[in-house]
């Protein structure tokens, strides 16, 4: 945990930022994986590690406005529970650190919540993404299990996002422990990817790393040969002799602060054909990071990322005619289908469970529904403690080329007979995490080889 002014300040800015009410904010419970004393291991919910701090089962958070008050509910262990966990601190004593005064066991959060609605206090809550979560805020609150997410706060969503959006310097030293983590679990990648290893050796040693490091990896692990699915969870191929293996990979340290690059490593290294596309890459990712700074709105970086991409793959025929009306469109997204990237924190996706329009956009901007730029997750203005991804990618999808060739979809910008001589290329995509300073960003931690040369190295 921080020290107890940290938590004591976030939760002060935002009873400034709700004018009247309570808001309610529910901990995680441990999930059963295939029987109920057989659990994942738990990972405490991020805005009440945010706010509350404290990575402990059932609780429930409370922060009076109206009063000026903030209560933790839950229950301390009995004999029985310490036999198998051992002698516990009181969650009295556990507040204190989070400097939350007023503890309670966990099922008088009802009586009290009933208490408030009776004097009409407004209720705030978040949407939940947990079907327990729902259930228990249906009970507390009484209201039907499908009213939940309609009845959630937006004032209370919009306040988060503006607290949470700014990283301090407390999080910030977390966020570079869990850089070094990934600097560490990317380089080892790099360092087995040999031909004939089974990328299920390689996906399982760098999970291995971010264990026995921190808290574990920050989502599941994308290691593949097959890199023109996006998400390609699939770890069960032999690597080959030239091909490429694609690592999207995180770690998150002990409290929880994560990170997520994207890396190439070529079997045997790289080809010509690789290379080429390769560089476009790079340099969409380089110029798009020399981009950044305040103020500046990150549609307009990812448009700049296309325009890079476009420009190359049309210098090397796979693309045709004007640059800006390619990218006007949509025929870029044939081969980036995805946005540039998105904010990173707390959660890899950083409050992602409040809704992306929220967190990714504003009253000065909105998501566009064009097939690619409608799944960029961040597009509004940059802010100084900004901490976000930037991930360009060039993908030969088979089935997606061969729908657009079928049914002639920017057929004027799309040299069809070219591009069928790369199916079997696979996907290239790079990932640097960045955070936005005062004129500028800067790369969190040590940058993972990036340059053909370096990469070649390691292998």
């Amino acid at each position: 945990m921080f020290e107890s002014t940290v938590y004591l300040a976030r939760r002060a800015q935002l009873k400034n930022k709700i004018n009247t009410g309570i808001i309610l904010i529910t901990g995680n419970s441990d999930s059963s994986m295939s029987y109920p004393s057989n659990t994942y291991n738990f990972r405490q919910d991020s805005t009440f590690l945010y706010l509350f701090g404290l990575n402990i089962q059932n609780l429930v958070g409370v922060i009076d406005v109206d009063n000026n008050k903030e209560y933790i509910f839950g229950n301390d262990v009995d004999i029985e529970d310490i036999i198998w966990m051992g002698k516990q601190i009181p969650l009295s004593e556990k507040a204190k650190e989070v400097g939350v005064e007023n503890t309670d066991i966990f099922d008088n959060v009802f009586g009290f919540v009933k208490k408030a609605q009776q004097k009409g206090q407004k209720i705030h809550f978040l949407p939940p993404y947990r079907q327990d979560h729902k259930i228990l805020l249906s009970e507390i609150i009484g209201l039907n299990y499908s009213e939940i997410k309609d009845n959630s706060s937006v004032e209370l969503i919009k306040a988060l996002v503006s607290l949470r959006e700014i990283k301090d310097e407390y999080e910030f030293q977390e966020l570079l422990k869990a850089a070094k983590i990934g600097y560490e679990m990317h380089t080892t990648a790099m360092k087995m990817a040999r031909e004939g290893v089974l990328e299920q050796k390689i996906a399982g040693t760098i999970e291995g790393i971010a264990l026995s490091k921190g808290w574990g990896i920050s989502f599941p692990v994308i290691l593949s040969q097959n890199g023109e699915t996006l998400h390609n969870h699939n770890h069960n191929k032999l690597l080959k002799k030239g091909r490429l293996m694609l690592t999207d990979a995180g770690a998150e340290t002990n409290m929880n602060y994560c990170s997520d690059n994207t890396r190439i490593t070529p079997i045997g290294g790289f080809t010509q054909k690789q290379l080429e596309i390769y560089e476009i890459v790079r340099k969409a990712t380089n110029e798009s990071i020399k981009m950044c700074k305040p103020d500046i709105y990150y549609k307009d970086v990812h448009l700049n990322a296309a325009k890079i991409i476009t420009q190359g793959l049309k210098d090397l025929g796979l693309m045709k005619g004007n640059v800006d009306d390619a990218i006007k469109n949509g025929a870029h997204a044939m081969f980036f289908p995805h946005g540039l990237g998105h904010m990173m924190g707390l959660d890899v996706h950083d409050m992602e469970n409040y809704g992306e329009n929220y967190v990714g956009y504003d009253e000065t901007i909105s998501r566009v529904d064009q097939f690619g730029t409608a799944y960029l997750r961040l597009a509004k203005q940059l802010k100084k403690g900004f901490v976000l991804t930037v991930e360009p990618g060039i993908y030969f999808i088979p089935d997606l080329i061969e729908k657009w060739k079928k049914e002639k979809i920017n057929n004027d910008y799309i040299n069809f007979n070219k591009v069928e001589k790369y199916l079997n290329f696979g996907g290239i995509r790079l990932e640097d995490d960045i955070i936005v300073t005062e004129n500028a960003c800067e790369i969190i931690g040590k940058r993972i080889p990036i340059s053909p040369k370096k990469i070649e190295e390691l292998l």
